[in-house]
């Protein structure tokens, strides 16, 4: 992450746009480098750009947010590159395919200020971020989809993590933030960070978003 971190606003709606960059815009830490109304343009801005954080609205015309989503998670290139989503109902449908397609969290659009902010910096600084107030919810749908063919309660996925890693990925998908992570199994939070880290790398996912997808589909944890 550069010193400055630098995003990209997508959202079809010219006043969120010009009401979140002026939240960012006014933090020292935080440069807006783009906006795009619609995601075919948000696509370029990024591949152009290549920002930290992208703030992607799911429904644009013609390519929808969650389409360009996928696109950004597909590109090795833009691996770095971290989406924040926005939605206007906590609940919305696409919120689930946002998460699943690799978004590193999601706001409702009437968040607060100090919130959007503080997302951002998250997002960018490797973390993920789902919205308190839905997160348990979100997340608790996954135990009632249909469960991929590749992903059987204690299939292969998690063997390659160790026990310590597993029971990490176990409170990760609780909910629980690293500090509480660390006073749950009495280890400091930068061991906590390290474990998840590990989780990540060994089994591929972009972020601890995804390890809660796949603590949910293998049967780590059940709503």
């Amino acid at each position: 992450m550069s010193a400055v971190i630098r995003v990209v606003l997508a959202d079809d709606q010219p006043l969120v746009r010009a009401g979140f960059r002026m939240l960012l815009d006014a933090e020292d830490d935080i440069e807006v480098v783009g906006e795009a109304d619609d995601g075919e343009a948000a696509l370029a801005l990024v591949v152009a750009e290549r920002p930290d954080v992208v703030l992607m609205d799911i429904r644009m015309p013609g390519v929808d947010g969650l389409e360009a989503l996928r696109r950004i998670t597909a590109d090795p290139a833009l691996a770095a590159v971290r989406v924040l989503v926005l939605t206007t109902f906590e609940l919305d449908e696409y919120v689930f395919e946002a998460v699943r397609a690799g978004a590193s969290g999601f706001l409702v659009k009437h968040t607060q200020p100090a919130d959007l902010v503080r997302a951002v910096r998250e997002v960018a600084a490797g973390d993920a971020l789902l919205s308190p107030s839905v997160t348990r919810r979100v997340v608790g749908q996954f135990a009632h989809r249909p469960v991929p063919a590749a992903a059987t309660p204690g299939g292969d996925r998690l063997a390659v993590l160790t026990e310590r890693e597993r029971e990490v990925v176990r409170l990760v998908a609780t909910g629980l933030s690293n500090e509480e992570i660390a006073r749950e199994l009495v280890i400091s939070p930068l061991t906590a960070k390290t474990h998840i880290t590990r989780a990540i790398a060994k089994l591929g996912v972009r972020d601890r978003v995804q390890l809660v997808i796949i603590a949910f589909e293998d049967g780590l944890v059940s709503s």
